[in-house]
């Protein structure tokens, strides 16, 4: 018995003397957590991209940029040649070359109009001239962010359908007028011809500017006394009938500023040199089959227009508050052969077509 007691008691002691050696759990040490993450790592990452380098890249200086200019002319003849030389010298002079132009001849069709301005605009023209109304519309229709200036335009307001115009589009749109005075047009005649009775009035029914400016005279002569006949021709095609019947029934024509007219005065010379007296709007026409006109220069109204685009292009001139701008002086002129063939005199402060 005492020896089975001793045994049990020397177990209880080894026991206890294990249990006094062993290692607290963590379970019971809920200082130091089983999930604690791993210090950082503070070393940089092998893939990290070194500081950017300051960029020196100067921007584009404007005074390098070349402007390229689309030029659209409506037709070839001498005054809307002389305006496109104008508005072409105007920029030479000062862009120098700096300034590159495209230019196009739309052989007086409408339709290619359109498609020169479309080109011009799917090209990414910096400015489009357009010389005459139906380039000028056709411009106007192809974009309302380029700026667009026309040149050789009797009437802004007429062309775009603007009444009371006041001179200013407030578009994408301006430019110079070949616009000279109607009433002093209608005086001319008178001055010439105050006998006359019977004016015929030939012009290009799809012109606008050539029905505004025939309305805006008639009412002037008939003021005067004069009976007054429109002639209206739709193209080069009817021209000759139309004119051989207004030089019928009339003592005097009157051919307003009109494109179709001016590239077909051969045929208007041919039935009327030396039968009837033509006056003109303006001298390409004159200069071909007319007697007399009041004449603009068409070179100045271009290099006029040249130096409006400068000023859009280089300047930062707002086309859209930019007001139409006319030419600075008119001149009487006469075409001395035809007076010749008449058996007339100028009157008095009229100059030769040269």
């Amino acid at each position: 018995m005492k020896k089975s007691l001793a045994i049990l008691l020397a177990l209880v002691m080894l026991l206890a003397m294990a249990a006094c050696g062993s290692s607290p759990s963590n379970a019971n040490n809920p200082s130091t957590p089983t999930d604690a993450p791993a210090p950082a790592d503070t070393s940089a990452p092998a893939d990290t991209p070194a500081p950017a380098e300051d960029d020196d890249t100067e921007p584009a200086d404007d005074a390098d940029k070349v402007y390229t200019i689309g030029i659209s002319q409506l037709v070839t003849h001498d005054a809307l040649d002389a305006a496109t030389q104008g508005f072409q010298d105007a920029l030479t002079e000062l862009l120098g070359d700096k300034v590159v132009f495209d230019y196009q001849n739309a052989a007086n069709d409408t339709a290619t109009c359109a498609t020169i301005a479309n080109g011009f605009v799917s090209g990414g023209v910096d400015l489009i001239m357009a010389n005459a109304t139906p380039a000028l519309q056709a411009a106007a229709a192809a974009t309302a962010d380029i700026p667009i200036l026309g040149t050789s335009v009797t009437e802004y307001g007429v062309a775009f359908g603007i009444t009371g115009f006041t001179g200013t589009l407030g578009t994408n749109v301006s430019g110079t007028s070949d616009l000279a005075p109607l009433d002093q047009q209608a005086a001319m005649i008178q001055e010439w011809y105050p006998d006359a009775k019977n004016i015929g009035l030939l012009y290009c029914s799809n012109e606008p500017n050539s029905q505004y400016q025939v309305d805006t005279v008639q009412g002037y002569l008939e003021e005067m006394g004069y009976a007054c006949t429109q002639y209206p021709f739709s193209d080069s095609n009817d021209i000759a009938a139309v004119c051989q019947s207004a030089v019928d029934a009339s003592d005097v024509l009157y051919i307003p500023t009109d494109n179709t007219a001016a590239s077909n005065t051969g045929i208007v010379d041919n039935i009327c040199r030396g039968v009837i007296p033509v006056f003109c709007g303006e001298e390409g026409i004159c200069a071909g089959c007319g007697i007399a006109t009041l004449s603009i220069n068409y070179y100045d109204i271009g290099y006029k227009t040249g130096e409006m685009a400068y000023d859009i292009l280089v300047n930062g001139a707002d086309v859209s508050t930019m007001a139409i701008e006319y030419a600075p002086e008119f001149v009487k002129k006469y075409n001395a052969p035809i007076c010749d063939a008449l058996g007339v005199a100028a009157p008095e402060g009229y100059e030769v077509i040269e």
